[in-house]
């Protein structure tokens, strides 16, 4: 139930939406991911984009509770949110425990590496449920911001 309300808040909720977003390495958005692309170890190491993530824009998803969602179930060192989720692991620390495909890997679609994870699939589009079919084969988040995401957390030592 829990998982039903958060992939269809985050469906329907988020302004930024990919509208087109591209087949990228390998990556089918619709299609599902996996198509040329392989989790291993745990982590997708393979880029979305061409461009490297920025570290700035991708703190800017993550606090936003309109694109991002993130802290509707993570804290972390966000002194400005007066209220964030306590669901989900705290972010402090994430690129200490994960690697940067690891973290991708989660943004990505955490149900790839652990198929009870509560966390909404952020790019791979063929493992969400009960999402509005306007929205049913478009990524929450696109390549990019992906990538921005990635490089922000990486910077949580």
């Amino acid at each position: 139930m829990i998982v039903a309300a958060l992939v269809m808040f985050a469906a329907t909720s988020a302004v930024s939406m990919a509208s087109a977003a591209p087949a990228v390495a390998g990556i089918g958005v619709g299609v599902g991911v996996g198509v040329g692309v392989a989790f291993d170890g745990g982590g997708l190491s393979t880029l979305l984009t061409a461009t490297p993530g920025d570290a700035t824009r991708g703190r800017a998803i993550v606090v936003n509770r309109r694109q991002g969602l993130c802290l509707l179930c993570h804290s972390g060192p966000f002194p400005e949110e007066s209220s964030a989720g306590n669901l989900a692991t705290n972010l402090d620390g994430a690129g200490s425990r994960w690697t940067e495909a690891q973290l991708r890997a989660r943004i990505v679609d955490a149900r790839r590496l652990d198929p009870a994870s509560l966390m909404p699939a952020f790019y791979a589009t063929d493992s969400r449920q009960r999402v509005a079919a306007a929205w049913q084969d478009r990524p929450i988040l696109d390549a990019q911001q992906v990538e921005d995401v990635v490089a922000f957390l990486q910077t949580l030592k």
